[in-house]
């Protein structure tokens, strides 16, 4: 059968004490859980004791399928060892790892996965761990900001598929890592509002970004931000700047509330949903519109728009 091994780190800044505490107890996941952004109204089953060795953590949802994990081995301050065990919407085990090391500004946590698919499946191993890997950044990202704030402002909500008027943004193109998005885009954006203002629109829409492209073997993308131009505006710029343009269509709309860093739950959450109603994608770019000003609210309700265009 062939086999997988997902690895990813964060660092921490909390001694090992306090980061085992918290992911030793099964009734803090679903506070920085990677998988309920895409269904949070799965249900959700913990033990009564639920940090000991034989503790279950169990769900059942129709996104994310069914399942339960428990502890298997604990030494406190140190490890984690617990066994996973699938039953939607395929039946399958994995060996799950926590490692704790201590740092000098804090605690280095390591998450591992161990496992191996039906044979029938081959063909998704390094899918499968390029997802994995994926779902733990993200959930290793909200353990450190609930370890660190005792919040994580990130929650997500399928809106439902829309019908999207023709858009027009114009903006700065720039090609960056998955892990770097972040930074990259705070660079654009600090380069993109004086050229704007040059060209006279600084004061036009909301900002967006569109994605032209994602590798996920190489974990790098292709996208614009910019703002938004009315559709029919015939503008013209200089270089840096582009324009992008979407005709009409319809798209999967899913809302998120919350820090930027943490948009990849919201797109988790609509790739998710595109696979399960089996929607088809159109060839057209997937983009998202922020649809308020961060800096005159509290980051709880900056709210992004994801739109997956549909065939």
């Amino acid at each position: 059968m062939p086999r997988f091994h997902v690895e990813k780190s964060i660092e921490i800044a909390a001694p090992p004490e306090k980061v085992y505490e918290t992911v030793v107890d099964y009734a803090t996941w679903s506070r920085w859980s990677p998988w309920l952004c895409s269904e949070p109204d799965a249900v959700v089953t913990v033990s009564e004791n639920s940090n000991a060795i034989g503790s279950l953590y169990s769900w059942e949802g129709k996104i994310v399928g069914a399942g339960e994990i428990e502890h298997v081995q604990l030494e406190p301050g140190r490890s984690i060892v617990d066994e996973i065990r699938f039953t939607k919407p395929h039946r399958s085990s994995s060996s799950v790892r926590f490692d704790f090391e201590r740092t000098q500004s804090g605690t280095l946590l390591t998450w591992q996965m161990d496992g191996s698919l039906p044979w029938f499946l081959f063909w998704m191993t390094s899918m499968m761990q390029t997802f994995i890997g994926m779902d733990y950044e993200r959930g290793l990202k909200m353990l450190k900001e609930y370890i660190e704030t005792g919040k994580v402002p990130s929650q997500t909500k399928v809106v439902g598929i829309e019908q999207v008027e023709p858009l027009k943004m114009v903006g700065l193109r720039r090609s960056c890592t998955l892990s770097g998005i972040g930074p990259s885009m705070e660079a654009a954006v600090s380069e993109l509002l004086p050229l704007l203002e040059k060209q006279g629109l600084a004061q036009e829409g909301e900002l967006m970004s569109a994605y032209h492209k994602f590798n996920l073997k190489s974990q790098t993308c292709d996208y614009t931000i910019g703002k938004v131009l009315a559709a029919d505006t015939d503008v013209k710029v200089d270089a840096p700047l582009v324009v992008w343009s979407s005709p009409a269509t319809k798209a999967l709309c899913v809302e998120h509330l919350g820090d930027y860093r943490h948009l990849g739950n919201g797109w988790s959450a609509a790739n998710q949903y595109v696979r399960y109603k089996r929607l088809k994608q159109s060839g057209c770019s997937a983009f998202e519109i922020y649809t308020n000003d961060p800096h005159h609210l509290p980051v709880e309700q900056w709210c992004t728009k994801i739109y997956l265009p549909l065939k």
